[in-house]
């Protein structure tokens, strides 16, 4: 009795009433047809149905790959090109097509050939005239997936996680034309949950991953979670097609694996009279440079510390600090490299972070002899050194008379002419500087200010 047709690869294969799953991808025509050159693979009613898969491509299963759950009852039949054409069939095991043997329990009814003692973990090849198809059958039931416990194994590094599986979940295999041994996916998923880093949130957040993995032998591996979590092994997909899927839960176990996301962020910009100012990939240029260096850890991270080195192979550490968020001021000359490392609680697993690189430049100091305040806004009309890694600074400005104007106590400061809130007149000033670069070179300097007349 036929129920439906569909069309696989220009060809018609009729379905019958009984389960069963057709070679290749199916399209449902709007009215049942009948072709040549067709393979219909059945299981007897009430039992679960015949999968479908399709072969890699290097194995040379034209028609794919059958999975039955049991031999008994399942039958494939091939509808023939015509009522006369000669159809052969042969099976072969590991040793592949080359030494496959002709089948004789085949039987036929005009132009159709039906075998009923179909063999489970064989191939199988229909010759009819020149056309040749090619398919494994898989018996189900010899490799029955069975989940009955699932513990954290013993072998655990900062990368992956083992577990211990009791049950059984191994490889299921076929054999190319050639006889090549290949692996049918089991595609069991192993969830749990870790941790992620948000840029959106600047925090890590939780996650779940799922693991596909082929097959389990006794121990499987996953990548390491990074917090507190469970693992589930479900599976497989040829039982989660039957809607027959199981699934085992571990006990709850805490993280080895440790993770750390940094940055590091000059703090105090470049003033305007500053030469060798940072940029923003440049955390140094000109002292002082004031950093602010910060680290969020994942949960198995318990020790903590952020290295100073002046060698970036941190042979020699110069500082070390605890703190997860650190602000350092560099006053120094020279390039200091700085990292985070954090650890878990045995030392097992360790995290070194990306290298941050601070490089002070020589100091400089230039004192300019004239300006003219008053005389047009903006342009010229403050007094202030140049300046570069000059990290200890004083200035005081005097008039003729040896009266103070003002003391300055940062380069970056100027003065803007004013005496008491008013403009001072137009003449002659004097600044005397003492100053220390970050290079340690001591500045004495004094020296004429020119106040040009601004009326």
């Amino acid at each position: 009795m036929i129920l439906q047709a569909f069309a696989v690869g220009g060809k018609c294969v009729t379905l019958h009433v009984m389960q069963k799953f057709t070679l290749g991808f199916a399209l449902l025509l709007a009215a049942p047809c009948v072709r040549a050159g067709s393979v219909v693979i059945t299981s007897p009613s009430g039992t679960p149905s015949v999968l479908h898969f399709e072969a890699q491509a290097s194995a040379g299963l034209n028609s794919g790959i059958f999975v039955a759950d049991g031999m008994t009852g399942v039958r494939a039949v091939y509808t023939a090109s015509s009522p006369s054409a000669s159809v052969s069939w042969l099976r072969y095991s590991n040793l592949g097509g080359g030494y496959a043997e002709t089948v004789g329990s085949v039987s036929h009814s005009g132009s159709e050939w039906t075998l009923d003692a179909l063999e489970g973990d064989m191939g199988y090849i229909i010759e009819d005239g020149d056309e040749r198809f090619y398919f494994w059958v898989v018996d189900y039931s010899r490799h029955h997936l069975a989940l009955d416990a699932l513990m954290m194994g013993s072998n655990r590094d900062c990368d992956f996680t083992t577990l211990a599986l009791s049950g059984n979940a191994a490889p299921i295999f076929y054999y190319s034309i050639n006889g090549r041994q290949m692996t049918l996916s089991r595609e069991l998923s192993v969830s749990y949950s870790s941790l992620e880093w948000s840029e959106e949130a600047d925090q890590f957040v939780p996650r779940q991953v799922t693991e596909v993995l082929e097959s389990a032998e006794s121990s499987l591996r996953v990548p390491a979670p990074l917090c507190e979590t469970s693992f589930t092994l479900t599976g497989d997909r040829f039982l989660a097609a039957w809607n027959r899927a199981e699934s085992v839960t571990s006990p709850s176990y805490p993280p080895t694996a440790v993770s750390a996301h940094t940055s590091a962020t000059r703090l105090n910009e470049a003033a305007e009279n500053q030469s060798g100012g940072s940029s923003a990939d440049d955390l140094g240029g000109s002292a002082p440079a004031e950093v602010e260096f910060r680290a969020s850890v994942t949960d198995g991270a318990i020790f903590t510390e952020w290295q100073f080195s002046s060698y970036p192979d941190f042979d020699d550490i110069q500082l070390r600090v605890n703190d997860t968020d650190y602000t350092h001021t560099f006053n120094e000359l020279g390039t200091t490299y700085v990292r985070f490392v954090c650890d878990n609680a045995d030392g097992t697993c360790e995290y070194l972070g990306d290298v941050y690189q601070v490089s002070i430049g020589e100091s400089a100091l230039l004192c300019p002899n004239a300006f003219s305040p008053g005389a047009s806004e903006g342009v010229n009309d403050e007094w202030r050194v140049s300046f570069k890694s000059i990290v200890s600074f004083e200035c005081h400005i005097f008039d003729r008379n040896g009266r103070k104007m003002i003391t300055l106590k940062d380069p970056s400061q100027g003065w803007d002419g004013k005496y008491g809130g008013k403009l001072v007149p137009a003449g002659v000033y004097y600044y005397v500087i003492k100053a220390r670069g970050a290079d340690g070179k001591h500045y004495n300097l004094s020296g004429d200010i020119n106040i040009i007349n601004y009326k």
